[in-house]
């Protein structure tokens, strides 16, 4: 009882707060409209065209208008953030009475103004089947529209477009479902008017099934009375039921509802005060169209258009193109009687009401401090990755074609239609497999060139503006007629769905992806889609003929394997993540390296992937994210210890099997009884490495004629360099010198590269393949990891391999595109340790591989239980940090690895020519870093490393983890 009393008198002190808000309100309203004189009363119904990108010709007639004839309002169209912000306040000091500003901002701000996110069009939107995210994007609009100041928002579109060829509103509407446009717009309403801006429906009574455009006719609406009832006002009813606060209205003709011949619905007293106002019962703001455009203009001149408005039931006269005239003229009616003092005083009044609602009573000018920054908040491109997942939609997905699957049986060509840009689609494509751009006009040859390639991907990209034409050409229809006729296609839409139109016969196309726009987002995220990293979600918002009804949308299976989004999407605040940039700088302007790749994954997604500095300190060859490194000891990880575990999971190798029984090499050697345990944990008590290249350098400190070669026989076919290659069978001496090798005394943690160059050995003996073989077939290939190689030169330009080190002491030359490590170029680039070169994707896709413990892509490659067998510290108790092959965080109280941040079940590796890779599951995170901080003398010292660089960027990393 005590709790009811309780909420009865919360609710009775809201409705007492409410009711004193109201009667503020209605002071304030009276008071301000007795003050004015009647011109300023009439000037409130004005308002007025503006510009930010436009002179001082432009602004000085602003002035006078506002100077004047006190106009009560300011429509801005095209310009920019900081100069509509300036010039909002420049204007509004003039005001006696601060004024409305508006803005047609449909998809944001961006549809007016330069320097502005620009988010997804309505009939994206509208594919949406979330309307929360909806709601959200609604929410984003108000905030950046009270930002800047702005009080009415002329959105959203209420229009249901059932006619495909509709020249104006097409991308504007949410689509041609009456239910779902009016979902999709009652929740933007929602979002706008939730941050204090209000929203507009329209364009009233519904311009949806036009085939002309207003702004240079009067369309037609030849639909009955009942039709437009039932459809056409049906979002207004919902809308005005949840309290849309304002109602733009068209210039339409619309015989059912206003039966005098081509009179226009903006000014029909029928449609705008019996029908709108007193039928539908709406009692907000009603703004006439923009009264320059021709269905308007066509039919009065300006002035006498602006008061046939007004008669008819508008309150505010939008664009209007004369207001001096306009203004005499609605004078000489009032005089006339003509307009009473009751209609006029219904007008001013609602408008004032809606100034104080705005908090102009208060009035307060825009602050431009960090503007940019405020209307472009960072999670805008967080949210712009979600609506694009939701929206993008596939419509045939025969022989589960999508997503693709099984990478190393396919070969992908992608083939481009339509004139605008396609360069992120491609990259993504690209991150995920080897896909080759097939580009020839002549349709023979092009068919000729995809002959040998298991699929296609045709993308068609148009232009993303809203009113530009997405037609498919008549040529590009007949390619892609011919190519889906031979190939097996996936055809992707980057422009809005009219654009299948003309496609009568889908057959021959299994798979069929809209992605609505052409944005660097709508193609990163359909890149993703093909590939797996999301499940389709989106339903299309329109028919297509009689192929595709709206609603139509498959959902696709989600794969296990990396994509690509926004560092907030995955709980990471991207202003710290971004404090990388400053300390890889730091790093290249100290010349601790000539360049680097930096990658940060989480929750299987990259968040962030960049490139720094060139290749050489020349500055002649930026780094770019496809460039391939050699990552020296993150070869053991990425090539011989997954091989490895693949083995021992299939129980050909045990823990405690001896290193006498792996090879019979060593089976008289005081190495016998080192166990595979022993020498993964590196306690296997070996030297840490021997420099076996000066046993092949004469007297002169220059490879010997012995040993080497300028030119490859029979005999000598392993290349060292460029012009050197090294007799076959020094491997042979190599291991016979680590057989007879001295053990340390002490069993205990001592690195070593003998760990690995004995076990690529192992490998080989076992499976009777080369270890570059070997985990090109097991791993590399089915990865998509296609840029990850032992001698890089036989597949990739020299020019995407950054250079290791000028070698003046072994090979005199400089070294690029071979591998840094002499041990490994005797062995002719394919060695345990060393020799692998790759880029940061690739890296972060077998860590990745790592993190979901043997799975990518719907593939085990080994079981959960063999990983966590070697992701253990078997020997922390005694000091050694070392998982088997893996590294670990350092122990307390020691020095190691990482910022000393990561998880203790975390694990990696770090290379010589700094480069490091980790991977944390307790924070589902992957760490790439990529350098050759070794170029142009590996003798150097190593500051990459005294200066903590990989470090200090993880820690960042781990700073940026939002928490909770």
């Amino acid at each position: 009882m005590k709790y009811f009393v309780l909420l009865l008198l919360f609710v009775s002190q809201i409705s007492l707060s409410q009711k004193n808000r109201r009667t503020e309100q209605s002071v304030w309203v009276d008071s301000v409209y007795n003050q004015m004189s009647f011109d300023e009363r009439v000037g409130q119904l004005f308002m007025v065209a503006a510009y930010s990108n436009k002179d001082t010709v432009h602004t000085n007639a602003i002035d006078k208008l506002i100077t004047n004839y006190k106009i009560g309002g300011l429509i801005f169209f095209q310009g920019g953030p900081y100069r509509q912000a300036k010039l909002t306040n420049q204007f509004q000091a003039k005001s006696k009475l601060p004024m409305f500003i508006g803005i047609d901002a449909e998809w944001g701000l961006a549809m007016r103004l330069d320097s502005v996110n620009r988010f997804p069009w309505n009939m994206t939107l509208g594919a949406i089947q979330n309307n929360k995210l909806i709601e959200k994007v609604g929410e984003e609009y108000g905030k950046q529209s009270k930002r800047m100041g702005i009080h009415f928002n002329f959105a959203p579109v209420l229009d249901i477009n059932t006619n495909p060829l509709n020249p104006i509103i097409g991308n504007r509407s949410f689509g041609e479902d009456k239910f779902n446009v009016t979902e999709k717009a009652l929740a933007l309403m929602k979002g706008v008017q939730r941050e204090g801006v209000f929203a507009t429906g329209k364009h009233f009574p519904g311009h949806g099934a036009t085939e002309t455009d207003s702004h240079h006719t009067l369309p037609m609406v030849n639909f009955t009375k009942e039709r437009i009832e039932d459809v056409e006002f049906y979002p207004y009813k919902k809308l005005f039921k949840e309290g849309l606060a304002s109602v733009m209205v068209a210039h339409l003709n619309v015989p059912s509802l206003e039966p005098r011949e081509n009179y226009p619905s903006s000014i029909s007293y029928n449609i705008v005060t019996n029908i709108l106002q007193k039928q539908l019962g709406f009692e907000g703001l009603i703004f006439t169209d923009a009264l320059n455009m021709k269905g308007a203009s066509n039919f009065k001149q300006p002035g006498e258009i602006d008061l046939e408005a007004f008669l008819a039931g508008n309150d505010i006269l939008l664009f209007a193109e004369n207001v001096p005239v306009a203004l005499e003229k609605i004078c000489v009616a009032y005089q006339d009687t003509i307009i009473t003092e009751e209609r006029f005083a219904h007008s001013v009044k609602k408008i004032l009401q809606f100034k104080y609602k705005a908090g102009l009573d208060k009035y307060k000018p825009i602050d431009t401090k960090n503007l940019s920054k405020d209307v472009n908040p960072i999670d805008n491109n967080a949210l712009q990755y979600e609506l694009y997942e939701n929206a993008t939609t596939v419509l045939r997905n025969e022989e589960s074609i999508l997503p693709i699957k099984d990478i190393e049986n396919e070969n992908i060509a992608y083939v481009k239609l339509g004139d605008d840009g396609n360069s992120a689609f491609l990259n993504t494509l690209k991150q995920y497999t080897e896909v080759t751009e097939i580009s020839e006009p002549n349709i023979d040859t092009l068919l000729l060139k995809l002959e040998t390639y298991t699929k296609v991907i045709v993308g068609f990209h148009k232009a993303d503006g809203a009113w530009k034409k997405h037609d498919f050409k008549a040529e590009e229809l007949a390619k892609l007629d011919a190519i889906a006729k031979r190939k097996k296609v996936i055809l992707d839409v980057f422009a809005k769905p009219y654009s299948l139109l003309p496609i009568t016969d889908f057959t021959n196309i299994e798979g069929l992806i809209v992605s609505y726009q052409n944005t660097d987002v709508s193609q990163i995220v359909s890149g993703q889609l093909i590939f797996g990293a999301f499940e389709a979600k989106g339903k299309l918002p329109v028919s297509i003929n009689t192929s595709f009804s709206v609603g139509d949308g498959l959902k696709t299976e989600k794969l296990d394997v990396l994509g690509f989004t926004a560092p907030e999407n995955v709980g990471v605040n991207s202003t710290i993540l971004s404090k990388i940039d400053k300390i890889a700088q730091k790093a290249i302007d100290a010349k601790m390296t000539p360049g680097a790749q930096i990658l940060v994954a989480r929750k299987g997604k990259v968040i962030y992937q960049k490139s720094f500095g060139y290749h050489t300190y020349d500055n002649l060859i930026k780094v770019k994210n496809s460039d391939v490194y050699d990552v020296a000891s993150l070869t053991k990880m990425i090539s011989t210890l997954p091989n490895l575990m693949q083995l021992y999971d299939k129980n050909k190798v045990e823990l405690d099997t001896k290193l006498g029984k792996m090879l019979p090499l060593f089976n008289d050697s005081d190495k016998k009884n080192i166990t595979f345990k022993d020498l993964l944990s590196h306690q296997a008590r070996l030297q840490a490495w021997v420099p076996f290249y000066k046993e092949t350098l004469d007297k002169d400190q220059k490879p010997s004629e012995k040993y080497y070669r300028k030119l490859p026989d029979s005999q000598f076919s392993l290349q060292v360099a460029d012009s050197l290659f090294i007799r076959n069978d020094y491997h042979d001496t190599i291991m016979n010198t680590i057989a007879k090798s001295k053990l340390l005394p002490k069993k205990e943690y001592k690195y070593s590269d003998f760990t690995f160059i004995i076990l690529k050995e192992y490998l080989e003996k076992t499976t009777h393949q080369s270890l570059n073989v070997l985990s090109y077939g097991n791993f590399f290939k089915p990865l998509g990891m296609n840029n990850t190689l032992y001698n890089p030169l036989q597949k990739i330009a020299k020019d995407r391999i950054p250079p290791t080190e000028i070698d003046t002491y072994f090979r005199y030359q400089n070294i690029q595109g071979h591998v840094h490590d002499m041990e490994a170029a005797m062995e002719g680039g394919v060695a345990g340790h060393a020799g692998i070169f790759s880029n940061a994707i690739d890296v972060a896709k077998m860590m990745q591989m790592y993190l979901q413990k043997g799975k990518y892509a719907g593939k085990e490659y080994f079981s959960e239980a063999t990983f966590n067998t070697f992701n253990t510290c078997h020997f922390c108790s005694e000091g050694n940090r070392r998982g088997l092959g893996f590294d670990k965080q350092q122990l307390p109280g020691t020095s190691g690895p990482t910022c000393g941040c990561a998880s203790m079940s975390s694990f990696g590796h770090t290379g010589f020519t700094g480069t490091m890779a980790w991977a944390d599951p307790e924070q589902e995170l992957v760490y790439i870093f990529l350098s050759n901080r070794t170029f142009p003398d590996s003798n150097k010292p190593n500051t990459l490393s005294k200066e903590n660089i990989r470090e200090d960027i993880q820690k960042i990393i781990y700073e940026a983890i939002i928490k909770g």
